[in-house]
């Protein structure tokens, strides 16, 4: 305990300027040049109540009461839900488990786009299913959206746990129409701090942040200090939890007869063969009694209403494993 210091943050019980501390902006921006590779100045940059907050705020800013927003599914259950908070229009379009090409990809949305769609949401790694997208389909997706003329939003908040092959932002490929959301929640264990950070032309951040400024005013003070603080040193952190995470994802994939998952911190899992009268509910339901918590992978879409989202980075390694063990007993 001799070696640990106070560290008097002055103002940190006080509001930040909306935009975020200019501290954690520099290096924001620092970070988005030499990681993501996107074209980045300060003014591009807007620090959020987490990326919740960067993705509801981007929504708000961008779609306008009744218009489209193409979803790609299965997808983070809120998403859906904050789409039609802002009064817009969400349009799934069923994706990750079933095109298998660019060119499928981009016909899947060439079948779902209307006159009234204005944002095109991507996730990749993906938050349920664990698909990396590769560059050619963020470029084929890119370039649908510059020919519909579509703003694109990329929730990018697992991107520091890819497990095979490289994470690639989107707006390398189109940055003009490009707005991407990150998190120090995912990429730290810094959930509780409630933080994140949205990236994109300074024209549409500027309009970010009016909706933001007059929702959440500024992120937490102690949340930004601490993201400060692990952008200046938190590589190792992110390293080992790589390691880790990565490790049990393949061993969950293993026990439940699955493909490892390219990235992100989930399993999702079509229990169709093993739901009964009761629905997907009582699948669920027998899972509590094994003390396995899952998510019904209705909330992830339509098509998924016999499907399950498993978080294997929830507890401890030893701990996950065990309730995989179980799981697929169940199963």
């Amino acid at each position: 305990m001799e070696d640990l210091q106070q560290v008097d943050f002055r103002g940190l019980n006080r509001y930040s300027e909306p935009r975020g501390l200019s501290e954690l902006v520099d290096a924001i921006v620092d970070k988005v040049r030499s990681q993501n590779r996107l074209v980045c100045e300060r003014d591009a940059v807007w620090v959020t109540a987490g990326a919740t907050g960067a993705l509801s705020s981007a929504v708000g800013a961008l779609a306008s009461p009744g218009e489209e927003v193409l979803i790609l599914a299965p997808f983070w259950p809120l998403i859906r839900g904050i789409v039609q908070t802002f009064g817009g229009r969400p349009v799934e379009v069923p994706f990750y488990d079933r095109v298998d090409s660019p060119e499928a990809a981009v016909e899947a949305l060439r079948e779902r786009v209307t006159e009234r769609t204005a944002v095109l949401y991507v996730s990749t790694p993906s938050n349920p299913t664990g698909r990396v997208l590769p560059p050619d389909w963020l470029e084929a997706l890119a370039a649908f959206a510059r020919d519909e003329d579509l703003w694109l939003l990329s929730d990018e908040v697992y991107e520091d746990y890819v497990y095979r092959g490289d994470h690639v932002s989107i707006g390398r490929f189109a940055p003009e129409r490009t707005l991407t959301a990150f998190s120090f929640s995912k990429a730290y264990g810094l959930a509780g701090n409630r933080t994140g950070y949205l990236v994109g032309p300074a024209e549409a951040v500027a309009q970010v942040g009016k909706v933001s400024t007059h929702t959440i005013y500024s992120a937490p003070t102690a949340g930004q200090v601490a993201g400060l603080q692990a952008l200046r040193g938190g590589g190792g952190w992110v390293e080992n939890a790589r390691v880790s995470y990565g490790e049990v994802a393949a061993l969950a994939a293993v026990e439940l007869g699955l493909p490892p998952p390219e990235g992100s911190t989930f399993l999702f899992i079509d229990v169709s063969h093993r739901v009964d009268e009761r629905g997907v509910r009582g699948f669920l339901s027998d899972c509590l009694e094994d003390d396995v918590a899952l998510t019904p992978g209705s909330s992830c879409g339509r098509d998924y209403q016999d499907w399950v989202r498993l978080c294997y980075t929830s507890a401890p390694p030893a701990e996950v494993l065990q309730a995989i063990g179980r799981l697929a007993r169940r199963l």
